[in-house]
């Protein structure tokens, strides 16, 4: 089954997108496999800790690198992303040479409670994923504002509409990574 390492772009125990995340991987299976990759416990980047890497960021990259891709899924902070996800991408990235984002097919997905969305955030990471050399998809675009009752308490998606719409996203993601598996990976 294709891995997909999930980052999202929250640290909140009870974080919608969290949630969204895990309903999403229950309706992904069996083409997909989505598990998060924990990035709260990363420490702030710096250069100076690249020599000797802290276990939790040899554990992320780890779980990057054992993956077929990655799907972001975030909220919106400011007008921008938040920077637990910033500091993710720096760490994936690092240290030079060694970029464990490189060469995946990606996705960026969002929800809020609120009627904007977090289209904001999802552009941003899209003109970062290609310094990342991480192909995103552009098609289905999912900020997506999250209304009570889609998602039941058993963390199935509830609204027949919204789950719809996740099938094709699947299907469309599903199709992109076996696109690209025999992408080669730029190391920087």
């Amino acid at each position: 089954m294709t891995k997909v390492a999930v980052i999202v772009g929250s640290l909140k125990k009870t974080s919608l997108n969290r949630k969204f995340a895990l309903a999403l991987a229950k309706l992904a299976r069996p083409k997909l496999e989505l598990k998060v990759v924990e990035i709260g416990d990363l420490p702030f980047f710096s250069e100076d800790l690249e020599g000797q890497l802290p276990a939790s960021v040899v554990r992320f990259k780890s779980e990057l690198e054992g993956s077929d891709a990655v799907l972001f899924v975030t909220p919106e902070y400011l007008r921008a992303i938040p920077g637990v996800l910033k500091n993710a991408l720096e760490w994936g990235a690092r240290p030079y040479g060694k970029n464990s984002w490189g060469g995946k097919p990606g996705a960026v997905a969002g929800v809020t409670p609120g009627a904007i969305g977090t289209a904001v955030a999802q552009s941003q990471l899209r003109s970062i994923a290609p310094v990342l050399d991480i192909a995103l998809i552009s098609q289905p675009e999912l900020y997506l504002s999250l209304k009570p009752g889609q998602i039941a308490e058993d963390g199935e998606i509830a609204d027949e509409a919204l789950k719809s719409l996740l099938a094709t996203f699947v299907d469309r993601f599903s199709a992109w990574i076996a696109r690209l598996e025999q992408k080669p990976a730029l190391q920087f």
